[in-house]
Formats: structure tokens, sequence, C-alpha cells
């Protein structure tokens, strides 16, 4: 017992660093590359010398130039967004020449263009995390009885991280204001939904009456941090400690339930070893580099991470269900048995 007591230890204790080090950690979002005169007046010129008076449409002297694809056009790339990255990669090869550092540009690494997408690597590896949760959402559906416990919760975890991951392929796509915010917000409906879901599996045993008023609070609460976040300028710093300190909570309470429930529940270590791995996925983010071939960073290189340890949720919410509908034929536990 001490041993485990002692392991659940020191697996929190690297959960909390991880995450406390990523608080400290944030980007800035006013960066060397784009604050210089060379790209400053680069893209002045460009602007007044190729596009429209708008800044739309490009001028037909450069349209040869810039040979936009139907990927540029249908992601919206207007002129001043090409002059803003023709410029941006004149600033790099400009600092890169002298010797110094590569420069970020509005708080990103430069990142090569590929069929219009700004970000293509966490594009590609969002659109592969959202596959990987559609496959598991239907081997549950497969494994799974409706009729166990816990079942319609799995169905509304899964629907949320579909959703998360959608925009956050559209937001690397094209980082506009509008899929900025719902990549953040919809990323931290994540978080939340995580906390509620390990909430209602403990309290899965007690009152539809206590359930739904949970159910209520975490809904309103969400509504209202949504709100606040189109509000106003978007806080980033703010932003990352809620979503810290909603995924300590939320893996506080799963450590807590482990020890609780390791003599008589040994898939247990399925949600133990998910968010140690969650936890040493999430240490790429303490990562700061400029993108290998301009196409991998930190970032895309963490949601990488997270697609192989998603089948180990579903797999603890597959055998959790099919051991609570057992035990429900059986005689029914006490409502004492919390963490049951």
């Amino acid at each position: 017992m001490l041993k485990v007591n002692l392991k659940l230890s020191a697996i929190w204790q690297l959960l909390f660093l991880l995450l406390s080090i990523k608080s400290a950690t944030l980007p800035a979002f006013a960066s060397n590359g784009d604050r210089t005169q060379f790209f400053h007046n680069c893209r002045q010129n460009c602007e007044r010398t190729n596009c429209s008076a708008d800044g739309l449409e490009i001028q037909e002297q450069a349209v040869s130039f810039y040979g936009q694809t139907i990927f540029d056009r249908l992601f919206g790339w207007r002129c001043t967004d090409e002059c803003s990255y023709g410029c941006m990669w004149r600033t790099v090869y400009a600092f890169m020449e002298r010797g110094w550092p590569i420069p970020q540009f509005y708080g990103k690494w430069p990142f090569l263009r590929l069929f219009g997408m700004q970000e293509p690597a966490s594009v590609i590896f969002s659109v592969l995390n959202f596959i990987m949760h559609f496959r598991m959402l239907r081997k549950f559906r497969w494994n799974v009885r409706p009729d166990s416990p816990c079942y319609m919760l799995a169905h509304i975890f899964a629907i949320v991280c579909l959703n998360g991951w959608v925009w956050s392929a559209i937001f690397h796509t094209r980082d506009f204001p509008i899929t900025e915010l719902l990549d953040y917000a919809f990323a931290y409906s994540i978080v939340v939904c995580s906390f509620y879901c390990m909430l209602m599996r403990m309290l899965h045993r007690y009152s539809l009456f206590l359930r739904g008023v949970i159910t209520l609070a975490c809904v309103s609460y969400y509504i209202n941090y949504f709100a606040y976040l189109s509000t106003g300028k978007f806080n980033y710093s703010f932003n990352m400690k809620v979503n810290i300190a909603t995924g300590v909570l939320t893996a506080l309470g799963w450590f807590i339930w482990c020890q609780r429930v390791r003599t008589r529940r040994p898939y247990f270590r399925r949600i133990l070893r998910f968010y140690v791995l969650f936890a040493m996925a999430m240490s790429l983010e303490l990562l700061d580099f400029p993108p290998i071939l301009w196409i991998l960073d930190a970032h895309s290189l963490w949601h990488l991470a997270t697609i192989p340890i998603v089948p180990l949720y579903y797999d603890f919410l597959i055998e959790d269900c099919q051991t609570l509908r057992k035990e429900k034929e059986m005689v029914p536990l006490a409502h004492s048995q919390f963490f049951a």
C-alpha cells in the first residue's frame, strides 16, 4: 500500500510541476521579427506596389509573381497577407545572413505554407486526433451496451473532443481573431468536460437531482467563461492559468479515485497511465524552437503526442462501463461508496 501511495504521489508531483512550468512559459505576442524596421518597410512597399486600395486584391502585374493556388484563395489569403508572408521570409533570411537567432512574428515562428495552411503540421495532427476520437467512440459503442452506467457520459466527452479538434484544425489553417477565439474556447471546453466527466463518474450512484445541479453549474460556468473570452482583449495568461487550474483539479480527482479503488478495480491503471503520459506529452509545450524544416514546432509535436494516448482513455471508459453494468445487475453497492 505504501509503495502505491508513493507512486501516486510522485506522479501527481510530476504533473503539477509540468503544469506549473507551463504557466510560466507563455508566449510573447509582440515579437522581434514583426517589430523590425526591415519587415515594416518591406510590407509597406509591397502593399503600396502590389495591392488594391482595400488590400484585398493582388494587382495584375503581381498575380504571376505570387502564383496563388486554389487552396490559397479558398483559405482567404489576401494581398496584404501575401505581403506579410513574403516579407516574413525576407526578414528571416536577413537575420540568418547576419547570424542572428530566427525571429518570431506576432508571437509565432515562421512556418512554411502548404496547400494554403498556415501551420500544416498542427492541422494534420489535429485532424488525426479527430479521427482517433471518432474511431474510439465507435469502438466504445461496439463494446458497451446502451443501458450501461455512464454510457452517455462517454458520448458527451467524445463529442466535445471532436468539436474541439475541428476548431483546432481550422485555427491552424488560418489564424483569424474569430478562429483563434473558437480554438481557445473549445479547447477549454475539452478541459471542462474532462472535469465534468470525472465528477459524474464519482457521483453516478447518487440522485439525478444532485447530478442535474452539478451539470447546470458546469454548463453555466462554461457559458460565462465563453462570454468572457468573447468580449474585450483576449488575456492569454489568464486563460492558460484557468486551463491549468481546471486540469489540475481533474487529475487530482482521478488520482484520488485510483488510490481508493486500486484493490478492486485493477483497470485503474489505464486512467492513471493516461494522465502520466498526458503530462509527459505536455512537456513538449515547454520547448520553444524554430520549426524543423519550417513545419514541425513544439506545439505541433504536442498535438502529435496526444494521438497515441487517446485509446487509453477510451479503453478505461469501456472497461469501467462494462464493470459498472455487471455490478448493476448484482446487489447494489451502498451509497456511501463514493469512489466506487
